[in-house]
């Protein structure tokens, strides 16, 4: 008697969380590039300005304050968060089909939309990204040459609440070595598509 394994419903929604600087955003764009067959990247909505390269629709889909309020009433959205005094918001539709077609879905959302995430599909896999110090996470943010010194005092200060969440989430990586941080990343992925639950038996 010949028993077959059946892997059903085997595709994650996996949430890359931490604080600005962490390099979340890094570690998400090295993973879709070797895992772009089958993973798609849930581009958020915001209320902030595009950064210099940032694509709109690539990077972020960049809305103004009317239509974000817009969005929101219309129900696209899956969460939405005042983070660093913008707006970010996850779009429903898109995630939900990739997720359906059996690809994985990868977020690089900030902690707060994470957890909001969580609270709507338990079934999450929650990643936090956590830099080795504030001194390295202040570096980081200042060789970016893309804040003021306020943006760079208030997202400092919100770091200091966002690691308090590390214990919300399934897994933390510390970011001390990217390519350390990225093994631990296919590492943590490939382990969650071989559990019990992603197999089903048949005759």
């Amino acid at each position: 008697m010949n028993t077959k394994l059946n892997y059903t419903g085997s595709s994650l929604l996996i949430v890359l969380s931490g604080p600005s600087g962490a390099g979340k955003g890094t570690l998400k764009n090295l993973y879709m590039q070797e895992h772009k067959q089958n993973t798609y990247f849930s581009v958020s909505a915001t209320t902030r300005a595009p950064r210099a390269g940032e694509i709109d629709g690539v990077d972020y889909i960049f809305v103004n304050r009317a239509r974000f309020e817009e969005m929101k009433e219309q129900n696209e959205f899956l969460e939405y968060a005042l983070v660093h005094g913008e707006y970010y918001a996850t779009p429903r539709k898109n995630a939900f089909d990739e997720l359906n077609k059996g690809n994985d879905v990868i977020f690089d959302i900030d902690v707060q939309g994470g957890l909001n995430i969580k609270k709507q599909c338990p079934e999450a896999i929650m990643i936090f990204i956590a830099p080795p110090d504030m001194d390295t996470l202040e570096h980081r943010l200042r060789k970016r040459g893309t804040e003021t010194e306020e943006r760079i005092i208030r997202r400092l200060k919100n770091a200091q609440g966002e690691l308090e969440h590390i214990p919300d989430y399934d897994y933390v990586i510390l970011n001390d070595s990217l390519e350390d941080a990225y093994k631990k990343l296919n590492s943590i992925i490939t382990a969650e598509k071989c559990r019990s639950s992603k197999v089903a038996l048949s005759k």
